[in-house]
């Protein structure tokens, strides 16, 4: 297993970290893991980092919260069963109305990171069915998370 507590490790500047063990079935017939499912292991990230900021209430009665609005994933190593994989996410930049966010998976059984990516989210208003300003609480939340990072070394989810 990595260290990715240990300040000189490529995670450690991440603060959500999330464990997930390879499934046989996310392999295609290639014998590698599916390029879809980094893109569901990115979203697996957002979605524990969301949480950790206390705005994981979507669903069909949110009136406001974040969505998906672009993805990328450079993929660097393939990736086979068995494997566990850690899944790091942290925001990089933060507009008026969405932030980018950087994800990194890194392969515990080859120890290196296997692919990279970002995605944009947009803050959205459902009733309006258009973008809305981040608030300042989840501006400050996220503050408050990232800085975990260069407090502790690492905060793992």
């Amino acid at each position: 297993m990595s260290d990715s507590a240990n300040p000189a490790h490529p995670l450690s500047r991440y603060p959500v970290v999330i464990t997930v063990p390879v499934q046989w079935g996310d392999q295609d017939a290639f014998a590698h893991v599916n390029n879809t499912v980094f893109l569901r292991w990115f979203e697996i990230g957002r979605i524990a980092y969301f949480q950790r900021l206390g705005i994981s209430h979507t669903g069909p009665h949110a009136k406001r919260a974040p969505i998906l609005a672009a993805v990328s994933c450079s993929f660097e190593r393939q990736v086979t069963f068995p494997d566990t994989v850690q899944i790091a996410t942290r925001i990089a930049r933060i507009g008026n109305k969405s932030m980018v966010v950087d994800h990194v998976i890194y392969s515990e059984r080859h120890a290196c990171q296997v692919a990279k990516g970002t995605s944009t989210i947009v803050y959205f208003d459902y009733a309006a069915n258009e973008s809305t300003p981040l608030t300042d609480e989840i501006r400050a939340a996220i503050q408050s998370l990232e800085a975990t990072v260069t407090q502790k070394g690492q905060d793992r989810s």
